[in-house]
Order: structure tokens, then sequence, then C-alpha cells
């Protein structure tokens, strides 16, 4: 294990100087906070992170989550994240006061997550699920429901989960069969069957509140006829008493990474006694859902960004102590007789560590964008202000679930490489981490739904509205960062790759123009990530932009090697990996269409 797990002096530059943070604090909705009170609840999480978290992030990879007994077993900590969670406002902070939370911006939330899945990404999962069913709970179901459930799911002693994926349908919601049929008593009777339900039971939750999708007889086929359903493992009796639900864990699944976090598989109704109750209207199930998967998606990019960043504070913490070789004079020789230098000297070495911390720091940045956005949709009375953070919102979300995941996962495994043969060992823990990693592409929307959604529906949404409104915001920072000589080539740079994206889509706009989508969408994945190479190193420049304004002023609150090591990492990522993009438009406009099945058998 590595001394430390997360960089708090550039979270905190992020927060509060790039992302402007003490911004969003004037609107009423956040007014009982200032910075000095957002400090206090971020060193506050990362005392319990260091404390209850931390320690336990190898161990439970060792002793992992087991089905014994009809229910899921798992590690101790899991029952100190939910109980001290609920206490902190882990789970609470940014919901309103009327519904039991802190109203905390939610980019704080989003960095305090951040924070506790540096040091164990299998522990906030269990608060985070619960937070998000008891999200759908407040906006979309009734008052009883709401005294019913959130208040013991806010405070942690109640799990919570969402049901969707069923063994015959995977990521194909329309062909879901879980059925809800109505009872004279104004709820339904569940039955079917869900999979791949993260958190779905443990011995320490009192009761966990499944979020569920299912469709009441007689609704319409395909993603239309789908309702959302409140399904508790145990239901409350007119008494007040919890009863049995008729809900069966029936197994769990044994995981390559993220060990200690349960995944089930759960049975509902099998003894025609699974009671739920609708939230909402009927049919509108894949709706509600939906308008809180943005937040969703944040959150698997952050733990992406997350165990980057991890993973980059111990190949570091290697390198710098690790000696091994000697370094290439400028003669091409080596001296047999000098001791071993430290393998950070080596510049392979520092380019593996280079491309760790542009990607960690760069979806960092990434996933506080829109969490700042989140909040200001949330907080603005101005309908303008709404709807242009709302389609920027909708521009990058699937930018923001996939490039810390994907490239996070190239970081993680660079750090791998970092240690040499060591890293693949168990004794260290990089492997691990490259292990729970490997399935946050998979969370939320697999990369090639992604980027159907950013290709298919993002780019074309409001005419070409929000795309725009992206590139304008690039604009504005390149514009910016002319003012400075150090800054001026990497701006330019910048400015030519968003008339290569204008390329590529001239190219591939008539496709879809012409009705032909499947050839317009055949290579969205090389969109997805040709446009997020773009975006990040447009956060990357405005990273620069930041760092040397505060060179320039003078700036004490950090040292100017701080700042200099950011330009320096900015112009890293211009060099080695923004052009990239260049053989990625390639790609894109070629001729050939070599994906799309044909009459010619080529498996």
């Amino acid at each position: 294990m590595a001394k430390e797990y997360v960089d708090i002096a550039t979270l905190k530059f992020l927060l509060y100087q790039v992302h402007e943070v003490e911004s969003l604090l004037s609107a009423e909705r956040f007014q009982d906070y200032d910075k000095d009170s957002l400090d206090m609840f971020l060193n506050a999480i990362k005392e319990f992170s260091d404390r209850e978290l931390f320690p336990y992030f190898k161990e439970m990879d060792e002793t992992p989550a087991m089905y014994k007994n009809g229910t899921i077993m798992v590690h101790k900590q899991v029952d100190v994240m939910m109980k001290k969670g609920g206490e902190m406002g882990i789970i609470s902070g940014p919901f309103d006061y009327g519904d039991g939370g802190m109203q905390l911006p939610f980019i704080i939330h989003t960095a305090s997550a951040y924070i506790q899945e540096a040091a164990n990404n299998h522990l906030p999962g269990y608060a985070g699920l619960t937070q998000g069913a008891a999200e759908l709970i407040v906006h979309f179901a009734n008052e009883d429901l709401k005294k019913t459930y959130v208040p013991k799911m806010l405070s942690g002693a109640w799990g919570g989960t969402m049901c969707l994926t069923e063994p015959q349908a995977g990521s194909s919601l329309s062909d879901i069969t879980t059925k809800a049929t109505p009872t004279q008593e104004g709820h339904y009777k569940i039955s079917g069957q869900k999979i791949f339900i993260s958190g779905g039971d443990h011995q320490y939750a009192e009761n966990v509140v499944h979020l569920l999708l299912a469709r009441i007889e007689g609704a319409p086929s395909g993603t239309k006829g789908i309702s959302l359903f409140v399904v508790p493992k145990l239901r409350m009796d007119k008494g007040g008493s919890l009863a049995n639900n008729d809900v069966m864990t029936v197994a769990d699944f044994q995981k390559m990474g993220q060990r200690g976090y349960a995944t089930t598989h759960l049975g509902f109704g099998d003894k025609d006694d699974c009671h739920g109750w609708l939230v909402g209207e009927a049919h509108k199930g894949l709706k509600y859902m939906f308008l809180m998967m943005n937040s969703a998606r944040i959150s698997v990019g952050r733990g992406g960004a997350a165990i980057s960043m991890a993973a980059y504070q111990a190949s570091l913490e290697y390198a710098n102590e690790r000696p091994q070789g000697r370094k290439l004079s400028s003669d091409g020789k080596k001296d047999p007789d000098e001791k071993p230098c430290l393998i950070i000297e080596h510049p392979d070495v520092r380019r593996m560590l280079l491309l760790q911390k542009a990607i960690a720091e760069g979806s960092l940045s990434l996933v506080l964008l829109a969490a700042k956005y989140y909040d200001i949709i949330q907080s603005t009375k101005n309908s303008e202000t709404k709807e242009k953070y709302g389609l920027l919102l909708e521009m990058i979300i699937p930018i923001v679930k996939t490039y810390p995941t994907e490239a996070g996962t190239i970081s993680v495994s660079n750090g791998m490489q970092v240690l040499g043969g060591y890293g693949f060992c168990s004794d260290f823990i990089l492997q691990q981490y490259y292990r729970d990693i490997r399935i946050f592409s998979i969370y939320e929307g697999t990369t090639g739904i992604q980027s159907q959604d950013l290709l298919g529906r993002k780019v074309p949404m409001e005419h070409g509205k929000a795309l725009e409104l992206l590139l304008t915001e690039v604009l504005h920072t390149i514009t910016a960062a002319m003012e400075f000589d150090d800054l001026r080539s990497s701006a330019k740079i910048l400015g030519d790759k968003i008339k290569l994206t204008r390329k590529v889509l001239d190219f591939l706009m008539p496709f879809a123009k012409k009705g032909n989508y499947e050839r317009y969408l055949s290579d969205a994945n090389l969109f997805m990530e040709f446009l997020s190479h773009v975006v990040i190193g447009w956060l990357w420049l405005d990273i620069a932009l930041h760092a040397q304004r505060n060179i320039q002023d003078g700036e004490q609150t950090r040292s100017k090697a701080f700042y200099d090591s950011k330009i320096h990492t900015m112009k890293f990522y211009f060099k080695y990996e923004l052009t990239k993009t260049s053989s990625l438009a390639e790609s894109l406009m070629h001729p050939d269409v070599l994906t799309i099945k044909s009459k010619k058998e080529v498996f």
C-alpha cells in the first residue's frame, strides 16, 4: 500500500480556482456556505477516509463479498461506511433541507465522494446507490413513500439500489419482462429477476429499498411500457413493523475487481407475495430513471478519476524509492561504477508518470466541471442560464462517463508498468487498482452505448446548439490563453483541433441526413475518443491558464513549482495525447466501411 492516495492540493486548486466554486455560493440554495465551511467538510471527509476507508482497501479485496445462507456477507467496514456516512452527511449532502439533506453544492459532494473512492473504491458505492435511490423517491414518488423510506435511507440505516438489468435483456431495457400486477389495495405484485444489482443485499442493512423497473400487465411493448416501483426487501405492515416482502437473494457474482462491493442476483415474487409501490405515473419509469442518470454517470466518471489518481500516487511513490539502472549520459554510455539511480530519473518512466498525471488530473477537472454545470442548473432562476448549462451538461455527460474510465484503465496499466514485474504481483497495490477500474467503463452504459449517445443524440441536439455552446466555451479559453507567450502555441493547436472537429462532422453528418444512421454511427466509439481528447485538451489549457495567471500575480497559496507542474503536464498532454486526434480523424473520414455486417463472411 502507498502512503497516500489523493492529491488534496490539486483537488482544491481545481475546485476553488479553476472551477471557481465560490461563484456558486451567491445562489440562494447555497447561501449558508462559504469557503471555510466547505473546506471543513472536505477535511472531515479526508480524515474519515484516512481512518475508515484506506486502511481496509487491500483487505476487502482479499476477503470479498460472499453469498452465504441466503444473504451476502460483506466486510465490517460496510457497516461503518453506511452508519458514519449517514451521520456525516455523505448520503444526504446534496438533498434539500426539507428532505433531510444539507443542500451542499453537488460539486462539493462530488469532491468528497472522489476522496472516498480514491481511498477505497469498494465502499462508497453502498452509500452512493442509496443516495441515488432516495433521490428517485424524493423527485417522483408521493409523500407517503417519501416519509416511509427516505429518512431511513439518508441516515444509512437502510440501503438502496436501482434494479434495471435482467438475465435475458442485459442493457436492452426495452426487453425487460419483470411483471407488476395491480392489487385491490392499490399497490402491485412484483415478479421477476434482476441481475448485477450492486449493493443488493448484505448483513448490515436493516432493510434494502430497491428502485425497480417493471411492466404493468397490458403495458405497451418497448421502453414506453416500463414503470418504476419501490420494492423493499422488507415491507412495512399496518402496525409499522417490518415483514418479509418475498425478495430473495439468489446469488452473488464473483468479480475480477471491486470484490468488496457486493453484486447480486435478486428474485422477486417467487412465493407470489412481493409488493411494490408505483413511483409517479405508470409507463414513465425509464424517463424517471434517466432524469437521474446524469448524476449517476458523473459518479461513474468520478470513480474512474479517483482510481486513476490513487494508482498514480502509488506508482509515483514507488518511482521515487526504487533504485534501478543508471542514467544514460549524453555520449550514450552508462558508467557501471555509478550507484543505480532512482527509476524516476529514466525518461520512459517519467513519460508513464506524466501520462498518469495528465489523465488523472484531467479526468478530475472534467468530473468537477460536470458537477458545476449540475449545480448551476439546480440553483439558477434564470431560464436562459438553465437552458445553456442544461445543454452543456447533456453534451459532455457521455464523455464524463467514458474518458475517466477508458483512459483511466490505460493510466493504471501504465502505473503497473512503472513497477515492472512487481506491478503484476499481489504484494503491490497497482494490480488491484487495475482490476478495480476495469468495470467502470461498463457501469451505467458501456462505452459503445455512451458513444452512440454522444454522436447520435448529443451532437445533433437542438440542431447542433449543444455542440456549438461547448465549442464556444473552448474558444473562450483559447482566446484567454493567447495572451501568454508560454501558452500561445498550445492555444493555436487547440484552435486547429476545433477546425478538425468541424471537418470530421462535415464528413459524417450527411450520412445521418440521408437516413443512413448505421453508417453514421458505425465508428461512434472513435468519435468519442476524438472529442474526448479535444475536451480534455481544453481543460488542460484552462488549468495551465489559471496556473500561469497565478505565477504572474505572485499568488502564494501554492508554490511556483506546483503551478509549473500544471503547465508542464498540459504541454505533455498536447504532445503525446492531443496529437492522437489526427489519426482518429483519418479513420473517421476513411471511405472504407468495415464494421457493418454485409454478405461477406469475415468471422
